[in-house]
């Protein structure tokens, strides 16, 4: 191969035309209600402006909870290429949780988000730019390619996910530490570490664990269910 009412002035208006009349008129009773004085709309003047100040005030938590959440917790992606299908496909929209790459390293069949490894810095990538892949290869163990089969430890991988059988070969590697061997699931369509070698476990942002659009295919993106996925 990631998103303010100025007060009126009628009121002292008002104010104002009621004490002219009640020099024309007879004196009103205690029991008839009197005019609004004017600490009474001053009264609502302030609580007018509190109200504004407090949804300002919540406008405000709301925005950084937001900023809070897309950084640290969780953040919407959208796939603009095809190096995943079939199981991501073009305009398909993602979650991505980012707290767990955190506290625990990724495991075999991860779909993960990454920046670019300095290999791809080098042949003109951002530093920026964020890719996705699967996790195939953790740290010590040995990834073989041949005859159009993945080998994990010597033992064949089953993937029921991939478009195609890879038409390449990869030499036994060991995966360093503090590494991991990515490769996309459209295999002959995917720049990924059989190109660029291993992805260093400081450049994973996220693993991708739910899919939100299409609708029509709206749903989890768990690991596969292959053993070697999950040893």
């Amino acid at each position: 191969m990631s998103i303010q009412q100025k007060p009126s002035d009628s009121v002292d208006q008002e104010d104002s035309s009621s004490a002219v009349e009640s020099d024309l008129q007879p004196q009103q009773s205690e029991s008839e209600p009197r005019p609004a004085s004017s600490s009474t709309a001053q009264s609502s003047s302030e609580q007018r402006s509190f109200f504004r100040k407090d949804n300002l005030i919540t406008i405000a938590i709301a925005l950084l909870l937001a900023i809070v959440i897309r950084l640290f917790v969780a953040e919407p992606r959208y796939i603009p290429s095809d190096s995943m299908m079939p199981t991501l496909e073009v305009g398909d929209r993602l979650v991505i949780e980012k707290v767990s790459p955190r506290y625990q390293p990724p495991h075999r069949g991860d779909i993960v988000i990454f920046s670019a490894p300095d290999a791809l810095q080098a042949v003109g990538y951002d530093a920026t730019d964020v890719l996705i892949k699967r996790v195939i290869g953790t740290p010590g163990h040995e990834i073989e390619i041949r005859d159009g089969q993945v080998y994990l430890d010597q033992e064949k991988v089953q993937e029921p996910y991939i478009s195609a059988p890879p038409n390449y070969n990869l030499r036994l590697v060991t995966v360093p530490d503090d590494t991991y061997l990515v490769l996309g699931d459209n295999r002959n369509n995917s720049n990924d570490s059989h190109i660029w070698g291993f992805l260093p476990s400081d450049r994973i942002l996220g693993r991708a664990v739910f899919r939100f659009w299409p609708l029509q295919r709206i749903g989890g993106l768990d690991r596969e269910a292959d053993p070697a996925m999950n040893a």
